[in-house]
């Protein structure tokens, strides 16, 4: 750790740099404030590195896991009638829950098998990730903010008043009190309601009425109608200097220089703008209420959200781990890397911080810049804590709308470009897919959109597997294919009255309707059936089931079986459930078709070789 001291000072120094307006803009977007992406950069990053498995990954929130993040406090804060005191145990909870989901899966080895996670999925989710970011920042980038518009606020009220009633009446149902017996208790509560709380409460309505993407869309025609064309101009000239410097150098990060130039001009030219939120001075504490004002019952419902969340920042920083392991040449442990993402984000969420994932872009420049072990994240980590216990009132004066504008370019990258120039050219399934995914996460659910997602990419996956297994799966007659060999010499007699079965390839789910129409191609001259079964190696319960079914109803019409050639696996289910043993008898299943023919013959006396 501890080599190559100047690199990796200089790796942490400048990738913590490029970490502060990102873990700044992402706090912000998260809806928590820039004091949680900030928190979150500080504890992941270090303790990612510390306990990680990749030597150069530098963690901290990235788009992905902010666009969910975003989703899930939209959500909570909502059911907690809109007060983010109220919910943020619960978010923090959620949040605590998917870094040990991250630890959990470390240790059960699941790494290595993320990268089984289906292209179209990651990339239909990566470009809505885009779209959304793009999307939800439109409003900050216009200046528009429902807090200031109170004709929209006043259009809540009715519903505010409705609200407060309800809560009024849940306090009471909590506490065991029954309106019709305490009627005045009632009365004297809804009496301290007065218009202070009831516009609150209606800002509250009206700042969820704006959220996500959906809100967005309907605040529209309000924020063109409101728009400030101050923040438009510092939104676009960030964007301008963050696109452009790049072209002069990228030795300073442009993100970096346009939050200085853009910060410094609005600042000092005393430009009357909107600043982010408050950051608070001081060492972050750790969010008591995490434990005492936490109902378990109410966190139950985001288990999914939680475990999705986990599965998604291990994908995110498993997908830079290798990038850091092309530019390195080394080979990064994804079960530990995961223990660390996961040590990580459990510790950020006690401080109040968001979680994240290692980050590329910050991985590549603290590589490029000489980081060569864990000592690097550390550093940068210690780098973003020096900057918030220095200059948190200073970063506190930065205007929203360069956030706003570094997270339009952040959505502008994040897109899958590659996936989208390939549409035209992919399987037809996969579009449906990717297009799936990106829509549902859009104007639904990131969540439930790439649950769906990954149930079609199951479904495709299998419908494929069954048609490629289908056509090596061949139920024929002798009349319909070529003999085999042993069966060339068979008198007339013997293929009158026995009627031969080939069984090819593994008999499973996708095969089962065809097997099933077995009984119904049998001649009715035939006596017996003889199924050779020596080239399936493989029957899944489907296919014994179906197997079993048309035993019984070859059975109900007197016709003998005979098996031959039976595989192993097959041989050990079909025993397992009473095909061989019960419903056919063990001497009725042969090795090799010498033998079963043998059989028959002694038995039929009027059947000859």
């Amino acid at each position: 750790m501890f080599t190559n001291i100047k690199g990796n000072l200089l790796g942490g120094l400048t990738a913590g740099i490029v970490a502060l307006p990102l873990a700044l803009a992402f706090g912000v977007s998260s809806g928590l404030g820039p004091s949680a992406g900030l928190y979150g950069a500080i504890f992941l990053s270090f303790f990612a590195a510390l306990f990680g498995g990749t030597a150069t990954q530098i963690s901290g929130p990235t788009a992905p896991m902010t666009a969910v993040s975003m989703v899930v406090i939209a959500e909570i804060i909502n059911v907690q009638n809109g007060s983010i005191e109220e919910a943020l145990p619960y978010i923090l909870a959620v949040f605590l829950l998917s870094g040990l989901f991250q630890i959990a899966l470390g240790f059960l080895g699941v790494g290595k098998y993320i990268k089984y996670i289906p292209y179209p999925v990651v990339s239909g989710f990566m470009t809505a990730i885009g779209v959304i970011i793009l999307i939800t920042q439109i409003l900050p980038v216009v200046g528009y903010d429902t807090k200031n518009d109170k004709e929209f606020i006043e259009q809540f009220k009715p519903l505010a008043e409705e609200h407060l009633l309800e809560k009024i009446l849940i306090e009471e149902s909590n506490e065991g009190l029954l309106v019709l017996e305490d009627f005045e208790e009632t009365i004297k509560r809804a009496s301290e309601v007065n218009e202070v709380s009831i516009y609150e409460e209606a800002e509250n309505l009206a700042k969820n009425n704006t959220s996500g993407v959906i809100g967005t869309i309907r605040a529209l025609p309000r924020a063109v109608m409101n728009i400030n064309w101050i923040e438009v101009i510092l939104a676009l000239g960030t964007i301008l200097i963050i696109y452009g410097f790049k072209r002069i150098t990228t030795a300073i990060p442009s993100t970096l220089v346009a939050l200085v130039v853009i910060s410094g001009i609005a600042i000092g030219f005393g430009i009357e703008y909107k600043s982010i939120q408050q950051i608070p001075i001081g060492f972050p504490k750790i969010q008591s209420k995490l434990f005492t004002d936490l109902n378990l019952l109410e966190v139950l419902p985001y288990l999914l959200t939680a475990i999705t969340l986990s599965l998604l920042g291990a994908i995110d920083s498993l997908l830079t781990s290798v990038v850091a392991d092309n530019l390195t040449k080394t080979r990064h442990l994804p079960n530990k890397e995961l223990i660390g993402q996961g040590i990580g984000n459990s510790i950020a969420s006690l401080f109040g911080g968001i979680p994240g994932a290692g980050a590329t872009i910050r991985t590549v420049v603290n590589i490029q810049s000489g980081g060569t072990t864990k000592l690097s994240g550390m550093v940068s980590s210690l780098v973003l804590l020096l900057i918030l216990l220095v200059l948190s009132p200073l970063a506190s004066q930065i205007p929203a709308a360069v956030l706003a504008g570094i997270l339009v370019t952040v959505g502008i990258g994040v897109m899958d470009y590659k996936g989208l120039n390939a549409l035209k050219k992919i399987p037809r399934t996969e579009v449906i897919i990717m297009v799936v995914v990106l829509l549902l996460s859009v104007i639904w659910n990131l969540v439930y959109a790439v649950g769906i997602g990954l149930v079609l990419a199951s479904l495709f996956f299998m419908k494929k597997m069954a048609d490629v297994s289908k056509d090596n799966t061949k139920i024929t007659t002798i009349a319909e294919e070529k003999v085999w060999e042993d069966e060339k010499k068979l008198s007339a007699s013997f293929q009158k009255n026995v009627f031969i079965k080939h069984l090819s390839g593994p008999l499973f789910f996708g095969f089962t309707s065809e097997f099933v129409a077995l009984s119904n191609q049998i001649p009715k001259s035939a006596t017996s059936v003889i199924i050779r079964m020596s080239k399936v190696p493989y029957i899944d319960q489907s296919g014994l089931f179906a197997l079993e079914d048309v035993l019984m109803d070859l059975k109900q019409k007197n016709i003998e079986i005979l098996f031959v050639g039976i595989q192993k696996q097959p041989k050990y289910l079909m025993r397992t459930i009473g095909i061989i043993g019960k419903l056919i008898p063990e001497e009725h299943v042969f090795e090799n078709f010498e033998n079963c023919k043998k059989f028959v013959k002694e038995k039929h006396v009027n059947i000859t070789g």
